[in-house]
């Protein structure tokens, strides 16, 4: 057989928790005498390794995502070989993605002799393999979790980490790439999107308060937009049956601010409404500006409130920043507001950038400005927009 089929037959019949240890035994036969995977952590600042049972590894086995091989092959997307001196073998690197979302690296250590290029193409799809099979296997184990740990994470980012969709995801017609701070401690910002074969629906949601109560009110908020959204329904009546759901149960007393827009695949048509913080960016033909809406009520303030949708045009080429008022209104230590200008500097800067790295350079640049001690939620979303072409 195959490497690739030998690889696919083992990790499929894999206990969930044996992903690693079931590919290491089926790469041996192919020559392979080391296989390790390496997970990004919640803060996009290190990859750990998945060692051993608890699934936890040591502070020190952690690897930079900046200056090391791996950390090559997770930012450039891929393959990447290094020669292991007086051994005559290489590590490859292999980008361990699926669907646009950066999941981390694995390094396979073969003889010189086998390092050949259709090996290393039939690697990279083993590599995409496992990916789809951790994100399976997640469901039944938490070892994947706890090893893309650096540290504890609040009770209320445990939540709001669970009830993202991912933090990055590709399909022809765009990218998308988000990311929350401080990862470790997030509690009231989030973001959810969904896609079919028509249309992409995309909420940024910013739940008021601070720690559980922040994130048990954004939790509510994204179920209901998403039981909503499920129902087929329109944005305008998505919004007004998740505003009515958060009053009912909090009486106007919390409120949730929201910015859902909902794209047409086939023509790049955009409906949003807009009903609290969150803002709108674009960059367009290297013109960056705020995309305005008339502002309507936070979900959940009052009784029965009626929501208007605003229409404007994606055009191909178009990248979309989505941002909390953790970004934009960050305050540095001397009392001065990050703002609009800091804010257009810091997309045109990263406008080289794939949309799945700009968030968490964005939130870097802003990090330089804000208090280092801030524990403000802080959202940045990125969409570049490809549109659909037409034969």
């Amino acid at each position: 057989m195959t490497l690739l089929a030998d690889v696919e037959r083992a990790v499929r019949t894999a206990a969930p928790h044996a992903l690693v240890d079931s590919l290491r035994g089926a790469l041996a036969p192919h020559g392979a005498t080391s296989v390790l995977l390496y997970l990004a952590d919640y803060g996009l600042t290190v990859l750990q390794p998945v060692t051993g049972v608890s699934g936890a590894p040591h502070p020190d086995e952690a690897l930079s995502l900046h200056n090391t091989p791996e950390g090559r092959a997770f930012g450039s997307q891929e393959a990447h070989g290094e020669e292991v001196r007086h051994k005559d073998a290489v590590d490859h690197h292999l980008p361990v993605t699926v669907r646009g979302e950066r999941l981390g690296v694995l390094t396979v250590r073969l003889p010189g002799d086998r390092s050949t290029p259709g090996t290393v193409e039939e690697l990279t799809q083993v590599a995409e393999l496992l990916g789809h099979e951790i994100l399976v296997a997640e469901r039944d184990t938490d070892l994947y979790r706890r090893a893309r740990r650096v540290n504890r994470l609040t009770l209320a980012a445990e939540m709001q980490w669970e009830l993202l969709p991912a933090r990055a995801c590709t399909a022809r017609e765009y990218a998308i790439g988000a990311q929350l701070e401080p990862a470790y401690a997030i509690h009231g910002d989030n973001f959810d999107w969904s896609s079919d074969g028509d249309q992409l629906t995309l909420a940024v949601t910013n739940g008021m308060g601070e720690g559980i109560q922040a994130s048990l009110l954004t939790n509510l908020a994204v179920n209901a937009l998403r039981n909503a959204r499920r129902a087929g329904i329109g944005i305008a009546d998505q919004a007004a049956l998740a505003d009515q759901a958060l009053y009912e149960q909090h009486r106007g007393a919390s409120y949730v601010s929201t910015l859902l827009l909902r794209f047409e695949l086939a023509t790049g048509a955009v409906e949003a409404v807009d009903a609290g913080s969150p803002q709108l960016w674009r960059r367009r033909d290297r013109t960056v500006e705020r995309i305005p809406f008339d502002a309507q009520l936070p979900l959940g303030m009052f009784e029965e409130s009626d929501y208007r949708v605003q229409r404007f045009q994606a055009l191909p080429g178009d990248r979309f920043f989505f941002v909390s008022d953790g970004v934009y209104a960050a305050v540095s230590p001397q009392g001065e507001i990050y703002g609009e200008r800091a804010l257009a500097r810091a997309i045109n800067a990263t406008s080289l950038l794939p949309a799945a790295t700009v968030p968490r350079a964005v939130l870097q640049e802003l990090a330089t400005h804000r208090d280092a001690e801030s524990t403000d939620d802080a959202l940045v979303l990125c969409l570049d927009w490809f549109g659909r072409q037409h034969d």
